[in-house]
């Protein structure tokens, strides 16, 4: 079976596989950022699961051209490669590929793949209403057919389909938001290419360059991880050197102003308000804002989040894709110093109090994305619970101590446990400084939010904590880098 062949993608292929055994039509839609591995997976799962087409749209091509590919599957698939006639519409290909699926046995499924259907959909196209218009009144009706629309811009893919206002509303009978790699399957990856590096060094690229199958490609074995990032993000041949800019330019009608967004964002440590955000960028509070909003989160570049404790009101932003924010802190200022940089230049950064700062909010990002390993760790995956982040800070004048929190689980079982995550290369030494802070913290928690809870510290680590009085007396849980990989 094609799910064999795919590295983790559980989620996924739990979809899917409810679509293979589905006895109507099926409409998928599947997006996520470029080169995270979308079309690897439909085409994976269903090229050996019946009869399938797979079609891809050309970039800035034009209508004629577009007709040209598909027709063309369609003589290799039905035909045997014997030449068509070029329809001048798509409501005239999809007669000609509906007639043939009329003589297909309805115990045979038919897989029709449109792979970047946004290049292919443009305006004077007809595409999307061609779709409309055989979906409605042909295809729909054959129970062994699933149409596949595929693409990654973002942006067009819920505007036109999964949040379409138009013909196509509901029509889609599944959706597939296609997230980046873990740590766990990110190993896997590269081990399948030969890879073979322990989970400090798989966590240090990760912190990178993200769980970005195509960028994974290119992690080379016999290198160390700074080496490898060194070479492919520092190099002018390296794979991501100019990737940022590409990146926005592929993905977003509105690139520009996306763009601005995430850049707005890291200049404010990674956390912004939506005021902040709106003051600063000059977007209009409303349907733009929420649109620039909803593209970024549904591209897996930013999150918005609510603090705890706080109203829907005072949402906040941060940057969760790795690449875009090491490319915003490390690559761009080497682009525009003009520079050549040497190899090892990474080597040496690393070395730096910048780039250990910078690994701190980097691990803490990582962990946000790995909740699931963490409370399987902290062991209450089965006690309910809602995550957050909290932050105080004392108006002007005040003289009582400000405060925040990285994670916090607030468990239906009377306890909020508090997280505290910290990178280093040698496991982690709570002193009498940095344990007086702690205590300062949860008694700031405590009383700014009358907390009746209990109060449990939890401390997540890249190697684990060294023993001593005060984080004997402090922790109750330990979660490692070792926990992430489960």
């Amino acid at each position: 079976m094609g799910a064999k062949r795919i590295i983790g993608r559980a989620k996924e292929i739990k979809i899917l596989d409810s679509v293979w055994r589905s006895r109507e039509a099926e409409f998928i839609a599947i997006y996520g950022r470029r080169r995270v591995g979308k079309t690897h997976l439909i085409r994976k799962y269903f090229s050996d699961k019946g009869i399938f087409l797979e079609t891809s749209g050309e970039k800035d091509q034009p209508l004629q051209k577009q007709l040209e590919n598909f027709m063309e599957v369609l003589s290799k698939t039905f035909f045997k490669g014997a030449p068509l006639l070029i329809p001048r519409s798509w409501g005239k290909a999809f007669d000609f590929f509906t007639k043939e699926l009329e003589k297909v046995a309805k115990t045979k499924k038919v897989i029709l793949f449109f792979d970047e259907l946004p290049w292919m959909a443009t305006k004077k196209s007809g595409l999307l209403q061609a779709i409309d218009y055989y979906w409605n009144l042909h295809w729909s009706r054959f129970p062994n057919f699933i149409l596949v629309a595929c693409g990654s811009a973002a942006s067009w893919m819920l505007e036109k389909l999964i949040y379409a206002k138009g013909g196509l509303h509901k029509r889609i009978t599944k959706k597939i938001l296609l997230e980046p790699y873990n740590l766990k399957d990110t190993k896997e990856f590269l081990e399948k290419n030969g890879v073979r590096l322990n989970h400090k060094q798989v966590l240090d690229i990760y912190m990178a360059i993200g769980g970005i199958p195509f960028y994974l490609k290119a992690v080379a074995k016999g290198l160390s991880a700074a080496q490898n990032i060194d070479a492919i993000c520092f190099q002018k041949n390296g794979l991501l050197y100019n990737e940022f800019t590409n990146l926005f330019q592929s993905l977003f009608e509105h690139a520009d102003v996306n763009l601005a967004i995430v850049r707005e964002i890291m200049k404010h440590g990674n956390e912004i308000s939506r005021e902040e955000l709106i003051l600063a960028t000059k977007i209009k509070s409303g349907g733009t804002l929420n649109k620039r909003l909803q593209e970024l989160e549904g591209s897996g570049f930013i999150q918005g989040f609510l603090p705890y404790g706080r109203k829907q009101r005072d949402r906040f932003y941060r940057i969760i894709d790795e690449f875009s924010l090491f490319y915003l802190q490390w690559i761009e200022p080497v682009l525009n110093s003009g520079l050549n940089i040497e190899k090892g230049y990474w080597k040496n950064m690393a070395k730096t109090p910048a780039v250990s700062t910078w690994a701190g909010y980097a691990f803490e990002n990582v962990c946000l994305k790995h909740i699931t390993q963490i409370s399987l760790a902290l062991e209450i995956e089965n006690i309910p619970y809602t995550i957050g982040s909290w932050r105080y800070i004392p108006k002007i004048g005040m003289q009582n101590d400000g405060a925040q929190i990285d994670l916090l689980f607030d468990r239906q079982d009377g306890v909020v446990t508090l997280c505290e995550i910290k990178y280093s290369n040698k496991p982690f030494s709570i002193d009498k400084t940095y344990g007086k802070q702690l205590m300062r913290k949860m008694t700031v928690f405590k009383q700014q939010l009358k907390m009746k809870k209990q109060i449990f510290l939890a401390m997540l680590t890249t190697m684990g904590l060294k023993s001593t009085n005060w984080s004997n007396d402090l922790v109750q849980n330990e979660v490692t880098m070792e926990d992430l990989f489960r």
